[in-house]
């Protein structure tokens, strides 16, 4: 390895340290200037509540247990409604590919569907599936689902034109370009894509916790808003961050991994 090249990746490396040193120092510096702010009065800390009161309410929930039912609760609903939004999505984006008079009739409805706001729909989800955790499903899937087909269904139109007049001209079937060219080339696109319906999936799971659920992060949230406890609305929100952070940050670790094959 020659020197130059060393010295990129030592800088780069300086570079990732300093960057994340920050993030932390900004993170820190956050909860310092909260907590002085509400030791101070300066801010209400029965309004905004403080780290302090923040950390005496998660200590309080991890010596009962509590806390650990309703993050696997929501931890299930979330990975659950992901696997079948994107599996669902893959499925679906493909037929909408194979078929493009089906996309051109679809289109619109698919449209319409994404900007329609997700958490109107919930009363009548309540009546047609029960109070239960069905619902809560099904909200996640009516966020992340049209998500999904539409981000991998753009992602096989971005495949390369020359590619596939050249495997076409080679006398390769429509199935075979599909699983050879189309969906390899699609692979960025559709690992990206994870990223953001993860996200999205989260968000449809607490709308959903929000109106039915009797556990899990939402049910917490909603529970300490109406006690006016808002050490633990604060609590539910820290705990929705970190699972947040880690359910993109393992997305992104699977994506680093499977782009280098």
């Amino acid at each position: 390895m020659c020197k130059t090249t060393k010295e990129l990746l030592r800088m780069k490396r300086r570079e990732k340290i300093i960057v994340h040193s920050i993030q932390i120092l900004i993170v820190v510096l956050f909860f310092i200037a909260w907590e002085v702010l509400a030791d101070k009065k300066i801010i209400s800390s029965f309004l905004f509540s403080s780290p302090s009161k923040v950390w005496e309410t998660l200590t309080m929930l991890v010596s009962t247990g509590e806390i650990w039912r309703h993050i696997w609760t929501t931890l299930y609903e979330t990975l659950l409604s992901f696997a079948i939004g994107i599996s669902a999505g893959f499925v679906i984006a493909i037929l909408l590919y194979e078929f493009p008079i089906l996309s051109k009739i679809v289109d619109p409805f698919l449209t319409m569907l994404n900007s329609l706001p997700k958490v109107a729909l919930g009363p009548m989800i309540i009546i047609w599936v029960g109070a239960n955790m069905s619902s809560i499903i099904v909200m996640a899937l009516l966020i992340n689902l049209i998500i999904s087909i539409m981000n991998i269904y753009n992602g096989f139109l971005g495949t390369d034109k020359n590619k596939l007049k050249l495997l076409a001209s080679f006398g390769a079937t429509k199935k075979q370009i599909l699983w050879y060219l189309v969906i390899p080339e699609s692979k960025r696109t559709i690992l990206s894509s994870l990223k953001i319906n993860i996200s999205m999936t989260l968000i449809g799971v607490i709308m959903g916790e929000f109106l039915v659920s009797k556990q899990g992060i939402g049910y917490l949230i909603i529970y300490g808003t109406q006690v006016f406890n808002l050490s633990l609305v604060m609590t539910g929100i820290l705990l929705l961050i970190i699972i947040s952070f880690v359910l993109y940050q393992a997305i992104a670790f699977v994506e680093k991994k499977l782009t280098k094959i």
